[in-house]
Parts: C-alpha cells; sequence; structure tokens
C-alpha cells in the first residue's frame, strides 16, 4: 500500500521518532494528523509536512485521556478524510529505579505509554472496523521483550503494548477482519526523550549502545504501514538480538543487565537537564524535532531493516547458497 494522499494519523508526532515518521510522510505525499501535546513541536511538525510535499493539520490532545484521543479521531475523519493508517508512537518515561518513582508518575507515565496506544487503537477501530479496512501499527521496541534497570515503568508499558496488540490482533481474525494491526520492536534511538524524560539519576540518561538515528525507525516504521500483513518488525540488529537471547538464556541476561545497566545508561561527567515533559509538554514554546544529544554516536542506518524488510530475498538467497554447498559436497 502506498501511503501517498492517505490520511495517516500519527500521536507523539511533536518530536522524536514521531517527528521523524511525519517528516517521512510529508515526502511520500501523505495527509498527515499530527496528535501531540507541545503547541511548537506541533507547528515544527506541520512545516515539516509541508515543506516535504504532503499536508498536514494538528489535532493537540493528551494520549493519556481516552475522551480527547477520541474527539482527535472524530475531527480527523470529519476535516481531512476517513483514517487510512494511525501510527501509535507517543510515551514518556522516567529514569529511576523502581522504588524511587512515586506512585503518582508511575500511573502517569503507564496512562501515557500503554493507554495511549490503548486508546489510540480504540479510536481507529471504532472508525475502521465499519469500513473493514485500515492499518494500525504500534511503535514497540526491544524493551517489550527485555527489560532493563532504571526504566520499570516504560519497560512496562512496552511489555503490556505487545500483549495487547496480539489479543487484538487475534479478535480482528477471528472477526474475518480487514482491518491489520502490526508492531515495530525499535532499538536504541537518539531522540530527545533522554533530555526531557523525568530522571531522578545523578548523570544525564543515554540510550544503550549502539544508537541509530530516529529516521532507522520512522523508515522500518512506515514500512509496516505499507506491509501490515506482517506480526511484528525488528528493527536493529541489537533488537534482534536482544529479542532472541532473551528466548534462550533470560536468567543470564538478568545478571548481565544486573551488572551493566545502570552504568549503561548514563552519561559518565554530565548532569541531567533538569528538564521533564511526564505532566507538560517540553516542547510547548521550543521545538526539539526529531534528534536528541547524541548524533555523533548514532548510526544512520542499520542493514538489518533491509534484511528484515526483504526477508523473502534474503531466505532464497541462503536456500541458493546451502544448495549450492550441498550439490559440491555431493560431488567429492
Amino acid at each position: 500500500m502506498s501511503l501517498s494522499d492517505k490520511v495517516v494519523v500519527v500521536t507523539g508526532a511533536s518530536g522524536g521518532v514521531g517527528r521523524a515518521v511525519v517528516r517521512q510522510l510529508g515526502e511520500q505525499g501523505a495527509i498527515v494528523a499530527l496528535i501531540a501535546r507541545g503547541e511548537a513541536g506541533l507547528a515544527g511538525a506541520a512545516v515539516d509536512v509541508g515543506v516535504g510535499g504532503g499536508m498536514a493539520k494538528v489535532y493537540a490532545a493528551d494520549v493519556a485521556d481516552h475522551e480527547q484521543v477520541r474527539q482527535a479521531a472524530q475531527r480527523i475523519e470529519a476535516e481531512i478524510g476517513p483514517i487510512d493508517v494511525w501510527i501509535n508512537v507517543a510515551f514518556t518515561t522516567v529514569f529511576a529505579p523502581f522504588m524511587e518513582i512515586s506512585p503518582e508518575e508511575f500511573e502517569r507515565t503507564t496512562q501515557v505509554s500503554y493507554l495511549g496506544f490503548v486508546w489510540g487503537t480504540r479510536a481507529a477501530l471504532e472508525v475502521m472496523r465499519p469500513r473493514d479496512r485500515g492499518v494500525i501499527v504500534q511503535a514497540g521496541s526491544a524493551l517489550a521483550y527485555r527489560a532493563i534497570p532504571l526504566q520499570s515503568a516504560y519497560c512496562g508499558a512496552k511489555h503490556a503494548i505487545r500483549g495487547f496488540t496480539e489479543s487484538v490482533r487475534t479478535e480482528l481474525i477471528a472477526a474475518g477482519s480487514g482491518v491489520k494491526i502490526t508492531m515495530v520492536q525499535l532499538p536504541a534511538l537518539n531522540t530527545p526523550q533522554f533530555g526531557w524524560g523525568l530522571t531522578r539519576l545523578r548523570r544525564h540518561p543515554q540510550p544503550v549502545p549502539p544508537i541509530y538515528q530516529p529516521e532507522v525507525a520512522a523508515q522500518a516504521v512506515l514500512f509496516a504501514a505499507e506491509h501490515p500483513e506482517r506480526k511484528e518488525f525488528w528493527v536493529g540488529a541489537t533488537t534482534a538480538a536482544t529479542i532472541l537471547a532473551q528466548r534462550v538464556a533470560p536468567g543470564l541476561l538478568d545478571r548481565y543487565l544486573g551488572r551493566t545497566g545502570v552504568k549503561a545508561q548514563q552519561v559518565e561527567g554530565k548532569p541531567p537537564s533538569g528538564v521533564s515533559n511526564l505532566w507538560e509538554p517540553a516542547d510547548d514554546e521550543e521545538d526539539h524535532g526529531a534528534h536528541g544529544a547524541f548524533d555523533e554516536r548514532s548510526h544512520p542506518r542499520s542493514v538489518q531493516v533491509w534484511l528484515s524488510q526483504h526477508r523473502g530475498v534474503v531466505t532464497a538467497a541462503a536456500a541458493g547458497v546451502g544448495a549450492a554447498a550441498l550439490l559440491r559436497l555431493r560431488r567429492r
């Protein structure tokens, strides 16, 4: 499915992965509905879409509030047309040991980072199911399979999204629905998350290296929207390695992350930014864009993404190599 002239909704559109997604949607000529809280970030995202050649309209909403999300969906349908694709990206987080996160902070993180996906999915299904068509894409994480220290709220949300999405997918299959839902498991990314997530760490939070640019994630998210028959997509070699290692040796990973995970998520000698978007948007007055503070250490592409997108060709090539090797052995 080409996304040109399609109506695509993106939550968390003002920054990070969501911002990279809407920019690429603009370049494809999509009609993009931007959902987020920050006014400056949303305005910048709308400009990005227009510059790329698409059309954008802003719908300010807090995804933790079901009614705000439902009303946004209704307005989108009335003002720019039937929704073809809904992409859930919005989240927030807290960087701290679990017992240093207040119940209110944990609940808020869960409301945004988990229930935000639930309410987005519900709003999308309400308009898509009667038409028997549409695509929902969930921006996930390797942390949906393998949790790490200092991010209990975020990891819990990503695990929950995976379970929720699997349940909804099976219900759609049972109903014979033409609506598709898929999930993209992402690696460590250079997004503003690490500068505006609430933190109680002494040092500035960082993604666990290797780090990828958000455009790598955006490319995979849009590929998933165009090929929603796949259950999920893995982005980055580290995501694939993490998920596979979790299947084989979860206890070993527990011990390894217990020894290394805390230090690996902090920048030596750099204090936290002091900014937090947990309760209020961090990009209400200043547009932070798609990238975080780790451009010099981030990879602009991933071979694994290409392999995932062309797995039929890769499988056929591997089979061909295997057959040729077997033939040589038989001739000896």
